[in-house]
């Protein structure tokens, strides 16, 4: 039923794509008209949850899939709708938002047999907001095109905290006339929704930020553990670092060593945040996309090499921030 109003309010409207695009529908002005319409919404984990939710309290109503039952539970329980599939989701919704874990499990969602390409309406706005392959999420926009939709990639900045409070960084790539409808909704979910470019870029601008990020982190751990071996206070030391030029958003918001900060991983026995599983995953995307464009990386390799083996040493459920106490165990490193 969206779709149908959407079609309606835009009858005969169309727009030039950019270079490389078809012309086709122009669903802007629908969506700015039918704002509250349901929003799909697949994907419903840590990240995602929070998401959702959000979108429901600025008064989207959601309807919602997750490959976990579970996981759809408490929307079920709160009035959403839940679907058996993608598709089921495409079916009703004309604006719909992925949140997954990987690019296989991106490229089930929209093409798989019960994918979401099977039944989408023309016109609809599709933003994924995993961290993938660039070159997946291209693959994706030509898909998606081919039926008529649009796909921009919009991975997101900031971590489950920042999920939950609404606090999210988007980089959003993809048709620029389609950013203002896409930013409607990832408003809800974030505090800053940024344009990166065509398709692919929003990827490409977070594999960048989390190479460096786990490249930092790894670094605020090694100094933190080499002053407490040299005596200094881990509190009193990270004081220092935050004031002089060694400051960074590792060890002034994200410390990972227990006992220096509240509310942080570091502080619950390396619980909840950005698995270590998930920072390997986004490094080696980091990896492929440095090899195809023969750029030289050597701290992002030593780095996804780390976190790799963290993955096979037991911390692979843990935050990321654990570097800290696997580099405390691995003194053989």
């Amino acid at each position: 039923m969206a779709a149908v109003l959407m079609l309606r309010g835009c009858a005969g409207l169309l727009y030039k794509h950019r270079k490389g695009y078809a012309a086709s529908i122009a669903p802007v002005c629908s969506r700015a008209m039918a704002s509250k319409t349901p929003v799909g919404f697949i994907g419903l984990g840590n990240m995602g949850n929070p998401m959702a939710k959000n979108l429901i309290k600025h008064g989207y109503p959601v309807i919602a899939y997750d490959v976990f039952p579970e996981a759809c539970k408490e929307f079920q329980d709160s009035g959403a709708q839940v679907m058996d599939s993608p598709a089921d989701v495409a079916e009703r919704a004309d604006r719909i938002i992925t949140m997954l874990p990987s690019s296989p499990n991106a490229v089930e969602v929209y093409t798989g047999a019960s994918g979401i390409l099977k039944k989408v309406k023309k016109g609809s706005l599709l933003i994924d907001s995993s961290t993938i392959d660039p070159a997946i999420s291209k693959e994706l926009a030509k898909a998606v095109e081919k039926m008529g939709a649009v796909f921009m990639d919009a991975p997101v900045s900031g971590g489950v905290g920042a999920a939950r409070g609404g606090n999210l960084t988007f980089m959003v790539g993809g048709v620029e006339q389609e950013f203002d409808a896409a930013k409607e909704l990832l408003t809800c979910m974030g505090s800053n929704v940024i344009y990166c470019g065509e398709v692919g870029t929003g990827q490409a601008a977070k594999i960048c930020n989390n190479m460096l990020l786990a490249i930092s982190m790894i670094g605020t751990a090694e100094a933190m553990n080499l002053g407490i071996r040299l005596g200094l206070d881990p509190k009193l030391l990270a004081k220092i670092l935050n004031m002089s030029s060694g400051r960074c958003w590792s060890s002034d918001t994200y410390n990972p060593v227990p006992g220096v900060m509240e509310g942080v991983p570091s502080a619950n026995n390396y619980q909840g945040g950005f698995g270590t599983t998930l920072m390997a995953k986004d490094l080696g995307l980091a990896q492929i996309s440095a090899t195809n464009t023969k750029t030289p990386v050597p701290l992002g390799s030593l780095a996804h090499q780390i976190y790799r083996m963290m993955c096979a040493k037991g911390y692979a459920l843990k935050d990321f921030s654990a570097v800290f106490q696997f580099l405390r165990e691995e003194e053989n490193l």
